[in-house]
């Protein structure tokens, strides 16, 4: 759990396999989903790792920024990044991060619902009023963006409510899932049809019955 009102305590074990001493600098822990990175922390704490053994070390970590910029459950990746800057080894866990709403992760969610709305919106408003094209493929890729939106929304509230953490396993089934009813329902739609011509009668042929 992070939360921005506690100090966290990290405490990192680092097993080198290799025949050289690793030289470790810093620690980097990281929160990201749907490939996108919402906060990271770096922690420099130098220490040597002999070849063939193992060391542990413990830091206090202070996140006091993590509620402007994430909530919910968060895929976390922890790094040991030595001298070069270049990382050594790392390992991945599940973060409950105890933030905002309002943070940069929350507002990325609710952006994503908004735009979802007006691309259902749209689209259905174009289906009532039979202006969808006369192609269904072309029917069915109006709809499509709606879909991936829906599936986005899917992902995002799930990982607020702290029910499911973003993930390919997780997000890859909602998304395509709802992309492809979305797909099918626009394929599905009825042809809007071409304006039939005007009646006209002549007034020649009309007669008056009595």
């Amino acid at each position: 759990m992070l939360d921005p009102a506690r100090t966290a305590r990290v405490s990192i074990t680092v097993r080198n396999n290799t025949n050289t001493v690793q030289r470790v600098k810093t620690v980097r822990i990281s929160g990201s989903a749907l490939a996108l990175t919402f906060f990271s922390y770096d922690t420099t704490v130098p220490f040597d790792v002999p070849a063939r053994s193992s060391e542990t070390r413990s830091f206090p970590l202070e996140p006091t920024d993590l509620g402007a910029q994430a909530i919910g459950l968060l895929p976390v990746e922890v790094e040991v990044i030595d001298v070069t800057r270049e990382s050594i080894a790392s390992v991945e866990t599940t973060g409950d991060v105890q933030g905002s709403l309002w943070s940069v992760y929350g507002a990325f969610g609710l952006g994503v619902l908004v735009l979802t709305a007006l691309s259902w919106a749209g689209a259905l408003l174009a289906l009532g009023r039979r202006r969808l094209p006369a192609n269904r493929w072309q029917r069915a890729m109006r709809f499509l963006p709606a879909g991936i939106g829906t599936g986005l929304v899917a992902v995002i509230s799930l990982s607020v409510l702290r029910l499911v953490a973003p993930s390919p396993t997780a997000e890859i089934p909602f998304i395509v899932g709802a992309a492809a009813a979305a797909f099918v329902l626009g394929y599905l739609t009825p042809h809007p049809g071409e304006p039939g011509p005007k009646s006209y009668v002549d007034p020649d042929t009309v007669r008056i019955q009595r």
